[in-house]
Order: C-alpha cells, then structure tokens, then sequence
C-alpha cells in the first residue's frame, strides 16, 4: 500500500483595511517596487514548488483586487472573495472554501498579506521542519530588546524577562481539519497558533529572520522597499 504524502496549500487572509497606515486604500494594495503590497509574498508562495495552490481571501466587496494583473503569478493564484470582519473569520472562511480542494491530512501555511518580504527559504525551513510534527507550528524571532509593561499612562510599570520570548510571524502551517476546528471553537484569536494553543496543543517555533516583517506603520513600507531591493539585487 502507498504511503499518503500530504500536500501544501497557502491562504493569505487579505481582507482587512490596515488603518494604522493612514492609507486612502487597504494596505495590501499599496504600492511597493511598482506591484501592489501583497503581490510580492504571493509571488513567493506561488513560486514554492512544494505549494500546491495559494488561496487569496478577500473581501466579499473589494473591488481593487481585479484592478491590478495578476496573470504571472500563474494558475496556482486562487481568489475567494469570502473574507471576514477578522483575520481568524477570513483564515477559517478561507479553509471552508478550500475543503472540496484540500484532504484534512494537507498541510495548510496561513501567510499576512502584510509581509511582503516572505523569502523561498523560510517557506523551505518551515516546511522541513515541520514535516513529521505532529501538530504543526509557525516562524518566529526570539525577543532581542528589553520589554516594559506599562500602565494606563503609559509609566513603566515592570520590566519583563524576555527568556524565552519569542514574536510570532507567519507562515504558521497545520493540518487543514486541525487548524479548522481549532479556528471554530476559538474566534477572537489573532493568530492560527493561539487557536491551535486553546485546543490544547502546542505549535513548534521554527526561527525566521528579522528581514520577514510586517507592514504595519507607513515607515515600515520603505523597510519592506529596502530588504527586497537589496536581497534581488
């Protein structure tokens, strides 16, 4: 009898509006090297030869994404214009539109639309080292600067040990029907990892790198222009 050997899908819950950026439109349309924001991690993905397919969660009414030329990205580029009030509401839609696609044994990496600067190795290394975990896990950096706890007025309250503190990134990467059901029992989470930590298990931390960093504030556009610049040329 063969052995089933699971397969890899991507979902990219793009349908948020990214307010902290102060932007006229949502965030992962804003220009980056002349392509939209979230084109540079779909190209990545959709460039993975171990990714069968990358599925774009959209809003129900976004009207940009057909705006802009997607066709190089190739046939792996699925659109699903299903996507929620939250990240977890739109990953979770995302994962019900995908099911008559994915087997519940696939493995499933749920990437921001907001990192842009996703490379093929952290996709390699996630992938590698969570080939025969059990429940899966998710990239990240251990905590390097000193954290402070505040308090309401913004006074240092405590210093916090960072031991063993680590910032979360994405891909985070589980089975499609784990991470499923771990997303309908847990819906105010804001990340895959912790829906998968409130069922009782617990993720793997795969070390990234600094250089896949979020998008969050308008000074981290031109980080995000300076790393691609430089890592392609």
């Amino acid at each position: 009898m063969q052995n089933f050997q699971p397969r890899h899908f991507a979902i990219v819950p793009a349908a948020g509006n990214g307010s902290r950026m102060a932007a006229s439109r949502p965030k992962q349309y804003l220009p980056l090297l002349g392509k939209p924001l979230i084109f540079h991690s779909l190209a990545v993905l959709c460039a993975a030869p171990a990714i069968d397919k990358v599925f774009v969660v959209l809003s129900v009414d976004d009207a940009e994404w057909r705006r802009h030329d997607w066709s190089s990205l190739g046939p792996k580029l699925v659109p699903l214009f299903c996507g929620g009030a939250t990240r977890a509401d739109s990953v979770l839609a995302g994962l019900r539109a995908a099911a008559h696609e994915v087997e519940p044994s696939d493995w499933v990496l749920v990437h921001d639309a907001a990192r842009p600067c996703l490379a093929p190795w952290h996709i390699e290394k996630l992938i590698r080292e969570l080939a025969r975990d059990e429940v899966g896990g998710l990239l990240a950096v251990p905590v390097a600067d000193t954290l402070k706890r505040a308090g309401e007025h913004r006074q240092v309250l405590a210093t916090v040990p960072r031991e063993n503190l680590w910032q979360a990134q994405t891909p985070q990467m589980f089975r499609h029907v784990m991470l499923r059901r771990a997303l309908e029992a847990a819906t105010h989470v804001t990340d895959e990892a912790s829906a998968i930590e409130a069922a009782g298990l617990h993720p793997r931390l795969v070390e990234g790198d600094a250089t896949n960093l979020k998008v969050t504030y308008p000074l981290d556009l031109h980080l995000a222009e300076w790393i691609l610049s430089n890592r392609e040329g």
